[in-house]
This record gives C-alpha cells, sequence and structure tokens, in this order.
C-alpha cells in the first residue's frame, strides 16, 4: 500500500504579488493602485505572507510602511522572478502569434490624440484587433499585458521609448471669449478651466506670460480633460491647451488660441513599447503609422 504524505504548501501566489509590488512601489497604497485592489487587500495578502514565513516583511509606523532588513533582503528575487514570468507570458503571446494589439494610454490621450489615428493603423493592418485601455499611469510593460503605452509624460531616454512631440501649453477658448481678450491679464476677468491631472498648468503658462503675476486659482475643476475641452468648447471659460490634445479643434475652428505665447512643460508624448520582440503584433509597423498620421 503506497503512502501519499501531505506536501509542504507554499504561499498563494497573490500573497507573493502583494509583497513584491509593495516593496517595489514603496507602501501598500502604491501596490493597491498598480494591482487593482484595496490598499486593505494588499495588507491582508502581506500579513498573511509573514505569518507563513514567521517574519515581518514590513515596518508599521504611524506615516506608513518601510521595508524591514529581512524584506529589503528578499525582495530582488521575487522582482526579478515576476519579471521573468512577465517576459514567459509576452513570449507566449508571441510564438502564439496573437493578433490582438493591446494599447495602454492617458484618458485624453485615448481620446484626443490615438482615437483619430486608429483608422490608418487598422487600414494598413487588417488583420490586427486593436484593444485601448485608458489608464491614469503608465503601465510596467515587463509585467503588464500591454504591447504599447502612449503618456504625456517626461522622457527618460529609455530604449523603447519614443518621444514624439513636445509637451506645449497655452490659453485657448471660443473665438467669442477671445474677442475680448487684448493681453495676458485680461484672463483675470474670464473663467479659468482646470483639470485635475495638470493643476499647475496655468501657474506655469502665466509665470512666463505675465512675468511672475499670478493668475487666479479659481474655476471649474474637471477630473478627464476631455469634459474640460468640450467645455471650453461650449464657452464655459479658458482652458488651458496642451498642443498635442487641441489641435484638432484649433484646425476645426471650434477654439483658438488668443495669445502667441506657448510653454513647454519639460514633458513629451511618449510612446513606450514592449521589450518582448515585435513578433505577430507588428508593434514597428504600428508605430510608424502613429508617428505619420
Amino acid at each position: 500500500m503506497s503512502v501519499s504524505p501531505p506536501r509542504p504548501k507554499g504561499p498563494p501566489l497573490n500573497a507573493l504579488r502583494a509583497f513584491e509590488a509593495a516593496a517595489r512601489l514603496g507602501g501598500f497604497a502604491n501596490a493597491a493602485d498598480e494591482l487593482c485592489v484595496t490598499p486593505g487587500a494588499v495588507s491582508q495578502h502581506i500579513k498573511a505572507l509573514e505569518d507563513w514565513i514567521g517574519a515581518d516583511l514590513f515596518e508599521r509606523r504611524s506615516q506608513g510602511v518601510r521595508l524591514s532588513a529581512f524584506g529589503a533582503e528578499v525582495a530582488p528575487g521575487f522582482a526579478q522572478a515576476f519579471d521573468a514570468m512577465g517576459a514567459a507570458v509576452h513570449g507566449m503571446r508571441v510564438a502564439a502569434r496573437h493578433k490582438t494589439l493591446h494599447i495602454a494610454a492617458l484618458p485624453s490621450v485615448a481620446q484626443l490624440w490615438l482615437s483619430p489615428r486608429l483608422p490608418s493603423v487598422r487600414a494598413a493592418l487588417p488583420e490586427l484587433s486593436i484593444s485601448v485601455s485608458a489608464v491614469e499611469t503608465p503601465p510596467n510593460l515587463a509585467r503588464e499585458l500591454f504591447d504599447l503605452s502612449v503618456f504625456i509624460r517626461r522622457p527618460t531616454g529609455g530604449a523603447r521609448e519614443t518621444a514624439l512631440a513636445p509637451d506645449a501649453i497655452f490659453p485657448v477658448c471660443t473665438p467669442e471669449i477671445a474677442a475680448r481678450l487684448q493681453t495676458p491679464a485680461d484672463l483675470r476677468e474670464e473663467t479659468l478651466l482646470h483639470d485635475a491631472l495638470w493643476p499647475d498648468d496655468w501657474a506655469l503658462w502665466g509665470a512666463a506670460a505675465l512675468a511672475g503675476q499670478a493668475l487666479p486659482d479659481k474655476g471649474p475643476r474637471f477630473s478627464l480633460y476631455s469634459i474640460a475641452l468640450e467645455e471650453a468648447r461650449n464657452g464655459a471659460g479658458v482652458l488651458m491647451g496642451h498642443q498635442l490634445l487641441v489641435q484638432a479643434a484649433l484646425e476645426r475652428g471650434d477654439l483658438v488660441a488668443p495669445f502667441t505665447k506657448k510653454v513647454e512643460t519639460g514633458k513629451a508624448l511618449v510612446l513606450d513599447r514592449a521589450g518582448f520582440g515585435e513578433g505577430p503584433n507588428h508593434l514597428a509597423q504600428v508605430l510608424r503609422l502613429l508617428q505619420q498620421a
């Protein structure tokens, strides 16, 4: 009669993933954002892992958490392991000749810049299915199943990033509002529209255009730039335009730029592509088509 003793069980994969993300990102809240769970769920996963191993991975403090000496010692191995798993999964998709291109983009970029350019990509690559996810922060392309990401951010000079154009800002409004704006100082009498993602836009442009004189920090605030843009088109006020996002509205004449002053933010429209081979997803072709459109 055979004997099959119970085998030792390891910790759940989700607990290991929560630990790795919290260690890499510096806290439970950041890990929760990346993993699309609550900070409480991350905390529970890590507590279960600590109970299983019999050692503290983090030091809990009133101002947050910090890796313990033991946690800092073991964290690099898990980072390498999850990077390797991500590479393996991407490699599996390439080997299977997967025909879906997954793109992650900032919501405003997805709607105002990317979407108008996708018809030319579909026409050139009809065999390719294109999926777009609008997310607030750039994904980790080594881990997540995105092939390409498009965000307005500071370029890093990475080997697999392409900075398409600098991010330049300037006020935009309807022609009716522009007719009563003679100098930038006249903006003090107008309703200024603000985007939650870029709260310092007006101060940045005002410092350059008004010789350091501040514009009033008041007016409606919007969580989505596309809504703020629509409100500007409706005549609700003056919006700080990002040239990459308002160019189409300017070309149609829906909005105008009442002043010539433009200020570069130090950011750019950056395309990042996953580093697991071009494969059947034709990343190089897609990138070229997006640059040309």
